[in-house]
């Protein structure tokens, strides 16, 4: 058999190690481009995770229940007396804040009236005697009645913010106070929880502003920690959500107020 030429077989080589070359520089551009893929999508995911994050703290302590200026407490027939000091770290409670005694250490029982929907409700008074003191003045004192539910999140993050003066979230009971009491460790509220609001960052910092949350919600903790539990709802959230909440929020593409506007039209405690 005659043996092949030797410029033809170097040709043929050259030619097979371009197409070798052709092939690597293929695979090296898909890795190259997978691996690129890979690292926008991750940057993606967890620019969207921050954002939700931060999107879901805001509904609650932005404004939330800002720091208002010192004034006379709205409830008149309790005990007040200054707080306690503030916890490291935090900002002293302002005004004339009840007294944590109020609470009296034990369960207290009553009613919320949002429009026609009477809620049961328990506050542990244990479990959080200054944020349930003084919820308790704002109640003998009737600083709810009539206040409107200004806020509300749905579409996984579900709260109901009610007790701002203003209507708005900026106001308050003429005093703030602290610390955070109760929050849960792991940063998940079960539905029927009824919360504090807050400033972001500030554990002392709450007033009247509180917060129902009607189906089971995540709401992170920031550097201050998470958010006081004053109690829960123990009948009538059923009727909340079909009469209320189920509306979502008015369609204006960026709105926090509920569709079905909101009053309190009772609050009792016992």
């Amino acid at each position: 058999m005659a043996a092949k030429n030797p410029s033809r077989q170097a040709r043929e080589a050259k030619a097979r190690l371009r197409a070798y070359r052709a092939r690597q520089a293929v695979h090296e551009r898909s890795v190259k481009r997978r691996t690129r893929d890979n690292i926008v999508a991750g940057v993606g995911l967890l620019i969207a995770v921050v954002l939700l994050a931060a999107l879901q703290i805001f509904y609650i302590t932005g404004p939330g229940a800002p720091t208002p200026a010192p004034a006379p407490s709205p409830s008149p027939s309790a005990s007040l007396q200054p707080s306690d000091a503030p916890s490291p770290g935090a900002e002293a409670p302002t005004g004339a804040v009840p007294s944590k005694t109020i609470a009296e250490g034990r369960t207290w029982t009553g009613t919320l009236t949002l429009n026609d929907v009477a809620l049961g409700v328990e506050l542990d008074g244990a479990a959080a005697p200054q944020a349930v003191s003084s919820t308790i003045s704002l109640v003998s004192s009737g600083f709810y009645d009539g206040l409107s539910c200004h806020r509300m999140t749905d579409g996984g993050f579900y709260i109901l913010q009610c007790g701002d003066p203003n209507g708005d979230g900026s106001g308050g009971p003429g005093y703030s106070y602290g610390p955070i009491e109760n929050a849960p460790a792991n940063d998940v509220y079960p539905a029927g929880t009824l919360a504090m609001a807050r400033q972001g960052l500030k554990s002392d910092s709450m007033g009247s502003q509180f917060f129902i949350v009607y189906e089971e919600t995540k709401i992170p903790s920031d550097a201050a920690g998470g958010y006081t539990v004053i109690g829960h709802i123990t009948s009538g959230l059923d009727q909340l959500r079909s009469k209320i909440t189920d509306a979502g929020v008015l369609p204006d593409g960026d709105s926090t107020k509920p569709a079905v506007p909101t009053t309190i039209t009772g609050f009792t405690l016992k």
